[in-house]
């Protein structure tokens, strides 16, 4: 048995201590967030008391100041830290109603946006963040990550290419484009890409995350394993490993109907 064909049948538990961050609630196909995030800014829910009393201490001041734009910034990303997200799009959504030209609120709508599954109106809000002449590289980062979630791969790694002009070898944005090419299925590119992503920033959790599945799905176990150890547990690594599986699958299945 090759070791391409024995990974599928292994337990995977080298995958990974990121891949379950940003996993998108609310989607009702196998994307990008369902196996490793992407968009940035976000971690998995906080079921901690200390998370929780956080979140109502910014409850109470969102809801004696609803209409402070710092205040409810700080409430929607919690709430989305918090796994709360159709709540985040309605607090971000408010915000932006009484601040339609605040570009901080624009940027955390359409993350929120992103977040709860509505990729194409997060990428139209996510455009009025920033302009052309004035770019800003995290949200054509964000841009990117939302347009691989549309099937647009292509059309993301222009985004982030241009990301990239503005900041050379950002490791969160070379590790965004690394995942773009696994979703073309080009891992020789993508391990390339994610490699120098991990020269940048080697204690990067979630880039180590990456690289890794991406050795993993060329069938390098043991490189892999050495790269996140068993930070994961194994029954969540399978699952990750399956969704990106059955993804590439699904990808590669609509490559040979056109």
């Amino acid at each position: 048995m090759s070791k391409r064909s024995s990974l599928a049948s292994s337990p995977a538990r080298f995958l990974l201590p990121a891949l379950a961050v940003l996993a998108l609630g609310g989607c009702q196909t196998t994307s990008l967030e369902d196996v490793t995030g992407a968009l940035g800014g976000k971690s998995e829910p906080a079921a901690t008391a200390d998370g929780g009393r956080e979140i109502d201490g910014l409850r109470e001041r969102y809801r004696a100041k609803p209409n402070d734009p710092k205040i409810a910034l700080d409430y929607g990303k919690a709430l989305r830290e918090s796994g709360q997200r159709a709540q985040a799009v309605a607090v971000m959504e408010q915000a932006v109603l009484g601040h339609p030209s605040n570009k901080a609120l624009l940027a955390g709508y359409g993350r929120a946006l992103a977040d709860n599954g509505n990729f194409q109106q997060a990428f139209d809000v996510l455009s009025r963040a920033h302009t052309p002449e004035d770019p800003d590289w995290r949200i054509l980062s964000a841009q990117g990550a939302v347009l691989d979630q549309l099937g647009r791969n292509e059309e993301a790694q222009q985004y982030y290419a241009a990301a990239l002009k503005i900041v050379p070898d950002e490791p969160s944005v070379m590790s965004n484009l690394g995942l773009s090419y696994v979703l073309q299925n080009n891992l020789p590119k993508a391990e390339q890409v994610l490699g120098r992503a991990y020269q940048r920033n080697q204690n990067n959790a979630r880039i180590r995350a990456n690289l890794a599945l991406v050795l993993g799905l060329e069938g390098r176990e043991s490189e892999a394993e050495i790269l996140v150890k068993a930070d994961l547990p194994p029954d969540q690594a399978a699952a990750k490993i399956t969704a990106l599986r059955q993804l590439l699958a699904k990808k590669q299945q609509q490559r040979a109907d056109k």
